[in-house]
């Protein structure tokens, strides 16, 4: 059996990863670690209970010597753990830099001690900023535009260099925005979703315009397999990750009201985001080329499926935005002037 370490594996597309990897593999084990931070929620494991190819573990990645033993005995490392909302990193940026850098440097130090065969490190499309007139590329500068996106590159860069300096054998993949089921529901989807089912207002930056490449996070657990299996050649490469599937906030926030069929009166226009990126879009000729993948969900059933999710699963969202203080706190701070 061969064992995977997942950090993260209790947070949106973490979650989604392990029950794909587990679905698809007989012969694998995964360890799980994770803080349990706010957006970290065991109840997304509990169908995992009792199944002995998945082992969770709760604990921290900056912690050196849990790591180190955990890291022991197995083939890979994906690493999902990190602090992942903008809005989160504008209001208090030194979380982002603990868990994203510091805590990447602990797995890239335990994974070298104890000869991983290959470190995949999660990064992001936030890395390149704005894309302009033209979707990103792998040999694009990287200009983050927040704390987050900062925390991000500098993991990302950290990781390649111990591939330069260490030989590790790591790979970096940089996706767009993903939908799907267990995401925290103050990121965007979730959020208008939740909302609009109770009849809330949508709180939209802007004009709405900003546009965003949207994947569905099966696809994208798809393509993290496929990087975790490429041939030992691409070392030190990054490659992106999207469906190329562009769409505006106003685009997406329509299709909700459209789906829950509520009226469009509840979009509310709200001040900007600090440093706002207008688009992120990525080229994924790479990845198609080298490893054979694209995406496969189109984005109506990406999004079809995702409300439903949250209409079904109404009892995980409510425990979150009505009992969750950390939740309730942050909403109210970063929309009391919006």
């Amino acid at each position: 059996m061969k064992t995977i370490l997942v950090t993260g594996g209790a947070g949106f597309i973490g979650t989604n990863f392990v029950y794909f990897m587990l679905k698809k593999y007989d012969d694998l084990k995964i360890i799980n670690l994770d803080k349990l931070t706010y957006a970290g929620n065991l109840e997304n494991l509990d169908p995992l209970k009792g199944e002995k190819r998945h082992e969770f573990v709760k604990g921290d990645i900056c912690d050196r010597e849990l790591v180190g033993k955990l890291v022991k005995g197995c083939d890979a490392i994906v690493n999902f753990a990190a602090e992942t909302h903008v809005d989160r990193s504008i209001l208090s940026a030194g979380e982002f830099i603990q868990t994203d850098v510091q805590g990447t440097f602990c797995l890239l130090e335990a994974a070298r001690e104890a000869g991983i065969r290959r470190f995949v490190q999660i990064s992001t499309d936030e890395v390149y900023g704005d894309a302009g007139d033209n979707p990103s590329s792998e040999t694009d500068p990287l200009m983050p535009r927040s704390p987050y996106a900062a925390s991000k590159t500098g993991a990302d860069r950290l990781a390649f260099s111990y591939f330069t300096t260490y030989d590790l054998p790591v790979i970096i993949t940089r996706c767009t925005n993903n939908l799907g089921p267990f995401q925290y529901p103050e990121k965007l989807i979730p959020l208008f979703v939740t909302n609009a089912i109770d009849d809330k207002q949508l709180p939209v930056y802007g004009s709405g315009k900003n546009t965003r490449d949207w994947i569905f996070v099966e696809d994208h657990c798809d393509a993290i397999d496929t990087v975790l299996h490429a041939d030992d050649k691409h070392n030190g490469e990054v490659f992106n990750i999207g469906a190329n599937k562009e769409f505006s906030v106003l685009e997406i926030t329509s299709f909700i009201l459209d789906y829950l069929k509520k009226p469009q009166s509840l979009i509310k226009h709200v001040e900007d985001r600090l440093g706002h990126v207008k688009r992120h879009a990525v080229t994924t000729g790479k990845i198609k080329d080298a490893l054979g993948w694209k995406s496969k969900t189109s984005f109506d059933d990406a999004m079809g499926r995702t409300v439903q999710w949250y209409l079904d699963n109404e009892s995980w969202w409510r425990r979150i935005k009505e009992k969750q203080e950390d939740y309730q706190k942050f909403m109210k701070e970063y929309y009391k002037n919006r």
